[in-house]
């Protein structure tokens, strides 16, 4: 399976990370996706696409040029960070002309949430 062909699963499989183990395939692919936002920069790159409007509607997206000013660094350096994003399965984009627009992947983002949420029990006990 390509990088780019990561399966993507409903939030109500996965198992919330404190009310039982994580199997190891699964470990090794969210890991993938964690390190993937262990960046400072990966991590603004996707709170900048998921915080645009066009950015949470897939297909649509947000222009590359909008986001490489928030950043001191180079373009290449910033497609590079974009590749990872995509390549973990985190962002998807599209090329339009000269210019690739970026999206999230709603249910990515939730599948990791869901990894870490914790059980309603341990929330009511919490309060």
């Amino acid at each position: 399976m390509s990088k780019q062909e990561l399966p993507v699963l409903a939030s109500e499989c996965c198992t919330p990370l404190i009310a039982e183990p994580i199997a190891e395939e699964e470990a090794a692919e969210m890991a993938r996706m964690f390190k993937a936002l262990g960046d400072p920069i990966r991590l603004r790159l996707l709170s900048l696409i998921g915080a645009h409007e066009s950015g949470r509607r897939v297909g649509d997206g947000v222009c590359v040029c909008d986001l490489t000013g928030a950043f001191e660094v180079t373009g290449p350096t910033i497609s590079h960070h974009l590749k990872v994003l995509r390549e973990a399965g985190l962002i998807d984009s599209q090329r339009r002309g000269t210019w690739v627009y970026y999206w999230i992947i709603p249910a990515t983002l939730q599948r990791m949430t869901g990894v870490l949420a914790l059980p309603e029990t341990l929330v009511a006990d919490a309060r």
